[in-house]
């Protein structure tokens, strides 16, 4: 029979157990089970280390509940039609032992148990499970937000999102069901305090008017049972309502309930050995029992004393490890770094992550109509499209470190560049021909470094007339970390990614891949594609590369050889970006007496070859190429200087550090069928 059958027939039979007498002996077998599911109950709260592994626990509560009520309308049966003769052993035990058989002291003890459920544990329960509910409810937008964004970075798959927004939807629909369970215990309370008193005044009208037996005898035999049954079912009662409230109150730990208290209450040695000292004081010196004190101070010493040398032979942390004469810094939670996956933890391992403000928050959250984990996915998609690069998933943290409206870009671990947004209001960009201002907050444009007004929504036409043009905070953002991310992509090749591009290529070409790493180190095609890279060359034809790097390995001489090789395979990709509506490159050269002071300043260093120039000739060069490229680019051409092969791959490295997105060729790059037009000579 399946178990979904047994609970059903369960509950059914419980509800018939109010209806139907039952014999003494399964009278006494009922309460014993009540007594042992109260403390699976409240033993199995202890040991779990989040609510969810108690997920049933509100149905749990209504079931037992009912269960506890049954056994008091079955008891309180018998109990009245036996009189006299009742023989349930469980409620006479508890009658005559508990109580010694003095049923004003039960009525007292009962009382008190009631007050201590009704009014201490119950409501502070309950209380607890109202504002656990709330607060659960409210924190749902973020968590899903954070799922959404491991899964928008890759950092789980759609399956595990999937587990992770259902294990959020039922801590939610816990805490919600334990605010409306925990109206059960105190029901439950109240109910006892009425069938006790019902029993009470029923039992003794029974036993004058019926059994004709004296008030005090009645009273001493009727109350005697009802006290029993009180206590039979309020104890049990006392140990669900307890462990309701250790269930609402625990936070997510990694330990059972005893571990952790045992863990936090004596990783602090001197309160323990404070305490004990105070207990031992009070001992010798006051009426307080003097052995009983001595005991309790002398164990909580020797336990401190106990901790304090556990703690001395520790390898790392604790007062130990502190600077003599500095102030002792608190013990670091967390990993202690003894295995692979807690090391691998602490490790920075994503490429590129960004950190957000917690006033950012809304435009990365789907339920509030935020879009940018979305447009980081399209910016890693556009990056693979432009420059063939498949970057690893982006990492969005939200930081307080940060100012509320700011957000941080880092590539691997390092940070490289940060801005402020306002999210409220448009970002007015001056394309540069813009004289007039408007009115707004001036601030950089964080992509390009132009002119701009932080303006309301309202100046949005006036800016437009006026030449400005008109973006919103996550468009801002977006294009900020797309430019940020071209800037600094031969960084971004790390291992991982030339493993992601070199898999995607053997599933074509196996092959290739293998003859090219037959002749050359994978190491110096990674370096190859990364000189690329930091040119703004596209790598998405790798195929076409790897050829050009298999064709050229024999006869260069080195990295920077043989990338010049493969960059003339790849002129006609190289040249076709740059050509202007006349189907022309529109570039600016070097005199020929320029070109010779450099080839003849080419030397070779421990970091590889470079041009050794003097600092001063190479600040008049760099000066005069960035006012003839500023000439060429008012007329509305791309920046491009042709240079000779030989000079070309030093000259480039000198001249990037200081003028960023221009291009530097050989003439060896431009194609044949493709007019070079030189607009401007460079003379020193």
């Amino acid at each position: 029979m399946n178990t979904d059958i047994i609970v059903a027939l369960l509950v059914v039979a419980i509800i018939f157990l109010m209806i139907i007498p039952i014999p003494n002996f399964l009278l006494d077998f009922f309460q014993l089970l009540n007594i042992s599911l109260s403390l699976i109950l409240l033993f199995s709260t202890m040991y779990i280390t989040t609510a969810l592994e108690l997920a049933s626990f509100p149905t749990i509560l209504l079931i037992i509940t009912i269960f506890r009520l049954s056994l008091n309308v079955a008891s309180t049966r018998a109990i009245l039609l036996q009189g006299p003769n009742f023989g349930g052993k469980v409620i006479q035990a508890f009658g005559n032992f508990v109580v010694g058989g003095n049923y004003v002291v039960g009525i007292v003890i009962f009382i008190i148990l009631v007050i201590i459920q009704f009014i201490v544990i119950t409501r502070g329960s309950e209380r607890i499970s109202e504002v656990a509910a709330r607060f659960t409810l409210d924190a749902m937008p973020g968590k899903q937000m954070s799922v959404d964004a491991d899964l928008n970075a890759g950092l789980i798959n759609e399956s595990e999102a999937r587990y992770k927004r259902d294990q959020i939807r039922r801590e939610a629909d816990f805490y919600g069901a334990m605010d409306g369970a925990s109206k059960f215990v105190r029901g439950d309370a109240i109910a006892s305090i009425i069938i006790t008193l019902v029993n009470s005044i029923g039992g003794i009208l029974i036993g004058v008017l019926m059994h004709q037996m004296g008030f005090a005898d009645a009273a001493a035999t009727f109350l005697l049972y009802t006290v029993g049954d009180g206590l039979v079912s309020q104890i049990p009662a006392l140990m669900v309502s307890t462990a309701t409230g250790i269930l609402v109150s625990r936070s997510a730990t990694e330990d059972n309930l005893g571990a952790e208290l045992i863990k936090e209450l004596s990783s602090e040695k001197r309160v323990i050995i404070l305490t004990g000292s105070v207990i031992v004081f009070l001992g010798l010196f006051t009426p307080l029992p003097t052995f009983t004190s001595l005991l309790i101070g002398g164990f909580l010493i020797i336990a401190g004393v106990m901790i304090r040398r556990q703690e001395a032979v520790q390898p790392e942390g604790g007062p130990a490890a502190a600077t003599m004469g500095a102030p002792t810094p608190s013990a670091p939670s967390g990993p202690i770094l003894s295995t692979p996956e807690e090391v691998a933890e602490v490790i920075q391992s994503d490429t590129v992550e960004i950190n957000i403000g917690y006033g950012l928050l809304p435009l990365a959250d789907l339920s509030q109509g935020g879009d940018i984990l979305e447009r980081l996915t399209m910016i890693r998609r556009q990056l693979a499209q432009e420059l063939g690069l498949v970057l690893s998933p982006i990492r969005v943290r939200d930081s307080v470190i940060l100012k509320p409206n700011e957000y941080a870009i880092f590539i691997r671990g390092a940070e490289v560049s940060r801005y402020e947004l306002i999210p409220n209001r448009l970002l007015a960009i001056n394309p540069g021909f813009v004289t007039e201002k408007i009115a707004g907050i001036e601030v950089k444009e964080p992509a390009f470094g132009l002119e701009a007004f932080w303006i309301d929504e309202s100046k949005k036409n006036e800016a437009t007339q006026k030449g400005y043009t008109i973006v919103d905070p996550p468009t801002v953002f977006a294009t900020h970390v797309t430019e940020v991310l071209r800037k600094y992509a031969a960084e971004l090749l790390g291992n991982r990614e030339f493993q992601l591009l070199v898999d995607g290529l053997r599933n074509k070409f196996d092959k290739l891949v293998d003859d090219v790493f037959n002749s050359v180190k994978p190491t110096a095609v990674k370096k190859v594609l990364q000189e690329l890279l930091s040119e703004g060359i596209s790598i998405r034809n790798l195929s076409f590369i790897f050829e050009l790097i298999l064709d050229n390995s024999e006869r260069a001489r080195d990295i920077e050889s043989l990338t010049e090789y493969v960059r003339r395979g790849l002129k006609r990709q190289i040249a076709t970006r740059l050509l202007s509506q006349d189907k022309q490159i529109h570039a600016i050269a070097l005199d020929s007496d320029l070109e010779r002071i450099l080839t003849e300043s080419i030397a070779q260093g421990d970091q590889g070859t470079f041009l050794n120039v003097n600092p001063q000739i190479m600040r008049e060069v760099i000066e005069k190429i960035s006012q003839e490229l500023e000439k060429i680019m008012r007329k509305g051409y791309s920046p491009v200087l042709v240079v000779s092969s030989s000079i070309r791959p030093y000259l480039a490295k000198m001249i990037l550090r200081f003028i960023q997105g221009i291009s530097v060729l050989s003439f060896e790059e431009i194609p044949e069928d493709i007019n070079l037009s030189i607009e401007g000579v460079v003379r020193i």
